[in-house]
């Protein structure tokens, strides 16, 4: 994570795994929508470097814009986890020593790419040549983005280094690797088990991996930002990032766990009788439909994807969306258009990409959203909630149906049958469809029906059509939830009932003398001055580095805050079971302190004891390892070093700095 999603992003997965989630809690079925940040990896560590902010700080902040973004989506994550956590560290280790203790991995030497500009080892998307395979000129070092092709950097001809451009060398490196070669049978046996469940695109892609023959998979990284590996001899590598960051799917079900007070629920998910479902883009069909299974076979003790819905891409006005040329539409602009985010998830609905790449369009959004959503869905609910307003003083009336009354009923339940099959089988766009089609059938029944004309001449008649409208209406708001889910509430809230569930849709829910709440238009119609507005606003591409340079100074009265000292050290000693903590007694002249400190690494109790040292003396305390640090050394760091400040020149205890 260190870019902000574009709507590309928003329907490869994000949408697609909300339309399913809502689906299914509305289905009935027991339901846990998980995601995540995935904050480890060399782009992180060397985006962090560009803008001079820690990794922490880097994935803080993003991860942050990005929960603000899915929230205004309504994506209804029940959590939204990060890979930098201490549980997913924990399940990663633990996950790991499983599949080690199982014996399906293996030491062997990796040819890594080193630049020597830069002067350090680079990751596999850090190096772009000319793919093996396809004669691509841009492939990725881990995988051809035009064929989908695993590479290693060393397969790349003619390859570079991203950041300078230079040619890199290769150098061996120790490290350990993932059998996918011992484990294809029992992975090929899945994937054979999958036809039919997964899309032809996905099934094929895996199926053609297969055919080539897997071979083993380097899973470490000489890096210093990831999850240490726990294994001698080791303990200066990290995990490659896409080993790690799939099992953020079970160390974010955990969290939830916790956090609901069910410690233990989180087994059941991945353990019991479940379905598991991925919604991924098209260049992680290959991680999820072939390393992750080969993980989860190999550790032996969790249950295997489903399905993997692998979706295609999203493209923009007859290119590729591009952050460099502002050509595109990016997420963190979109509350400042005022547009209803059920709009836009809406039209992103039409365009999720279930079999080929898909094309926004700002004329075709304008017109479904004015033809589609405004003049039928819209239009029918807005018509018959007026109606009961105005002549029935705004209480549904009571009524007995009659067989054309039932026959309407009985369409809305078939197309929820066939809504139910589409959505299951991850046919999204298709089901929105049916949604609408019950809504065209609603509005052709109110037509036919001619209240305004039958409430003077048949008021009997009236009072059934519009008692049957009220229940459409209802039907339609459930069917409507999982993809337009403010529409969906707000036409709950007027009919005055609870949300209703997908079993609901058939049944006559809405009762006769039902009061009904104030009537809102739904949807507003869009002009073209409002996508010329909209359009200047959503382009517009944020400049992060900026903003973190920003959030870097700090006027005076910010430093004034700090109560810097000089202080002495009297007594230094090791801290019960912390290999890398001392507890020293410190002496600011007036009293003394007790301070937890990280330099058993670094410095001897003979150097500290009598030495003068910086303090921040008004940090608040806390504890560490159950002993209280009153404060804070101030040290300078680079890389694995560590500096303490000191005055240069004999100074009394307790002196300010400033």
């Amino acid at each position: 994570m260190n870019n902000v999603p574009h709507i590309g992003n928003i329907a490869g997965s994000h949408l697609p795994a909300d339309i399913f989630a809502r689906f299914c809690r509305m289905a009935g079925y027991e339901t846990v929508f998980i995601g995540g940040s995935d904050e480890h990896g060399t782009p992180i560590e060397v985006a962090a470097q560009k803008l001079q902010v820690s990794p922490e700080e880097l994935t803080g902040k993003y991860y942050r814009v990005h929960k603000e973004i899915y929230n205004w989506f309504d994506i209804s994550y029940d959590n939204f986890s990060r890979t930098s956590l201490p549980v997913h560290h924990e399940t990663t280790k633990e996950f790991f020593l499983k599949i080690y203790e199982n014996g399906h991995i293996t030491e062997g030497k990796l040819v890594l790419p080193y630049c020597r500009h830069d002067k350090r080892f680079l990751p596999d998307r850090y190096v772009t040549g000319i793919c093996p395979k396809c004669g691509y000129e841009r492939a990725r070092g881990d995988q051809c983005e035009n064929c989908s092709t695993l590479l290693n950097p060393d397969e790349l001809k003619e390859p570079e280094c991203v950041i300078c451009g230079n040619t890199p060398e290769f150098r061996k490196s120790t490290h350990l690797f993932l059998n996918l070669d011992r484990l294809q049978p029992q992975l090929e046996e899945w994937i054979e088990s999958k036809k039919g469940v997964f899309s032809p695109q996905v099934y094929k892609l895996a199926r053609g991996w297969i055919k080539e023959g897997l071979k083993p998979r380097c899973i470490t990284r000489d890096l210093k930002w990831g999850i240490k590996v726990p294994l001698r001899g080791y303990e200066d590598k990290v995990f490659y990032v896409w080993f790690d960051a799939p099992i953020g799917y079970i160390s974010s079900t955990k969290e939830w766990a916790e956090k609901t007070g069910k410690k233990e629920k989180w087994n059941e998910f991945w353990k019991g009788k479940t379905k598991i479902f991925h919604f991924i883009g098209k260049d992680n069909i290959p991680f999820h439909t072939i390393f992750w299974p080969c993980m989860l076979i190999a550790n032996g003790e969790y249950n295997l994807p489903y399905n993997v819905a692998g979706l295609q891409y999203l493209n923009y006005e007859g290119g590729k969306i591009s952050k460099s040329r502002g050509f595109g539409i990016f997420c963190e602009n979109l509350p400042q258009t005022e547009l209803s985010s059920d709009l836009w998830r809406f039209y992103l609905t039409y365009l999720i990409p279930e079999t080929d790449d898909t094309e926004w369009k700002w004329k075709e959004f304008r017109e479904r959203v004015n033809n589609e959503l405004v003049a039928n869905l819209g239009n029918f609910i807005h018509r018959t909630m007026s109606f009961i307003q105005r002549y029935f003083d705004g209480r549904v009336p009571c009524a007995k149906l009659e067989e054309e009354d039932k026959k309407v009923i009985e369409e809305a339940n078939r197309i929820k049958e066939e809504y139910k099959g589409l959505i299951w089988n991850i046919h999204l766009r298709d089901g929105m469809r049916k949604l609408l089609e019950l809504s065209d059938i609603c509005n052709k029944y109110f037509q036919k029906q001619e209240p305004w004309k039958s409430i003077k001449e048949n008021p009997e008649r009236a009072r059934a059509s519009l008692y049957t409208c009220a229940n459409l209406c209802y039907y339609l708001a459930v069917l409507m939830h999982p993809y337009l889910p403010k529409a969906s509430r707000e036409v709950f809230k007027i009919l005055g009932t609870e949300q209703g569930k997908l079993e609901d849709v058939g049944e006559l829910k809405v009762e006769g003398e039902q009061k009904i709440g104030r009537v809102k238009i739904l949807f507003q119609k869009i002009d073209n001055k409002t996508i010329e507005k909209v359009k200047k606003i959503t382009s517009k591409v944020t400049r992060f580095d900026e903003m973190f340079a920003e959030e870097k100074l700090i006027n005076y009265e910010d430093f004034s805050k700090l109560d810097i000292r000089v202080a002495k050290v009297l007594k230094a000693e090791k801290v019960k079971d912390a290999d890398k903590l001392l507890k020293l007694r410190v002496s600011l002249g007036s009293e003394e302190r007790q301070i937890i400190a990280g330099l058993a690494e670094h410095y001897t109790i003979e150097e500290l004891e009598g030495k003068k040292v910086i303090l921040l003396v008004n940090l608040k305390p806390r504890k560490i390892r159950g002993e209280v640090s009153q404060g804070m050394l101030l040290a300078g760091i680079s890389e694995d070093k560590v500096s303490l400040l000191i005055p240069d020149r004999d100074i009394k205890l307790g002196s300010n700095i400033s």
